[in-house]
């Protein structure tokens, strides 16, 4: 716990706040910028003198609870809520459940790389969003609904489940995916969509039901893939997986080696386009 930076912050982020937006009178005038202390601690629900010792550097380390109610009444942003956090000694809260909100941002980045399938994740393996190279590669995710566009369920309960216990690639794909989920049902460990992810899948594929058993942990890294598309044949891409932290969502991007057959076929993938997009 980093008590006098964590007092500077407080310090900093309640003179910002005017009494106006909170719903608080000005009253009378005001000798410095911001909200009284006493006004910070009515907010946060906490005793005058916990909350002067805090801004002070020498208070005890506050739990979890504590922080969360400071957070709220100066108004921090998702950004300064886990700067606080840090300062604490904890590791910040996670959010509810997996958010399914995509940046702005990567939204734009997914329409720019129009040589590159590419689509977003979050921490439920729920595709958010996706170029039209990636449907184009896998499936036109535009015409599934929306709940059967997640890749464990594609993975496990698809076409592809017969060459699971056969082809030594496959399978090592989805232990690391049943690792990686379980990766996010530690940090989001009341997501009810989750369990019911866990729970169908689990009943559906055998494969899945022996991997979660067997607890791996671990986090989906980049890696290399062999595809088979109906049109363009076999490609042999590089995986690589860019980490968005504020939202915990993941961009999996595809190339291949310029030159090789398989950037040829991601090229000819671009005008086949969605047709007959069933991955064999």
């Amino acid at each position: 716990m980093d008590r006098q930076e964590m007092a500077a912050f407080l310090r900093s982020r309640r003179a910002r706040i005017q009494p106006a937006d909170v719903g608080l009178p000005a009253g009378r005038r005001r000798r410095t910028p911001g909200l009284r202390r006493e006004e910070i601690a009515q907010l946060a629900g906490m005793s005058v003198d916990y909350y002067i010792r805090l801004e002070q550097g020498r208070g005890p380390r506050p739990s979890r609870q504590i922080l969360g109610a400071v957070a709220r009444a100066l108004r921090l942003t998702d950004d300064e809520r886990r700067h606080l956090y840090h300062l604490a000694g904890e590791p910040p809260e996670p959010p509810g459940a997996p958010s399914r909100d995509v940046p702005p941002g990567i939204l734009h980045l997914l329409d720019r790389l129009d040589d590159t399938p590419a689509y977003v994740l979050n921490a439920r393996h729920d595709i958010l969003a996706w170029n039209a190279l990636a449907a184009a590669l896998m499936t036109d995710f535009a015409a599934m609904e929306p709940r059967d566009r997640n890749v464990l369920r594609w993975l496990f309960t698809g076409p592809a489940i017969e060459r699971f216990d056969t082809d030594e690639y496959v399978e090592q794909l989805a232990r690391t995916s049943v690792a990686d989920l379980r990766s996010s049902a530690g940090r989001y460990p009341g997501d009810a969509g989750i369990a019911e992810l866990v729970a169908e899948v689990s009943a559906r594929s055998a494969l899945f039901a022996r991997l979660w058993d067997e607890g791996e942990v671990g986090v989906r890294r980049g890696s290399r893939k062999t595809m088979r598309h109906p049109v363009v044949g076999e490609l042999e891409l590089h995986c690589d997986v860019l980490y968005v932290p504020e939202r915990d969502q993941r961009v999996v991007l595809y190339t291949a080696a310029p030159g090789t057959p398989s950037h040829e076929a991601l090229k000819l993938l671009r005008v086949v386009g969605t047709q007959d997009l069933s991955v064999r």
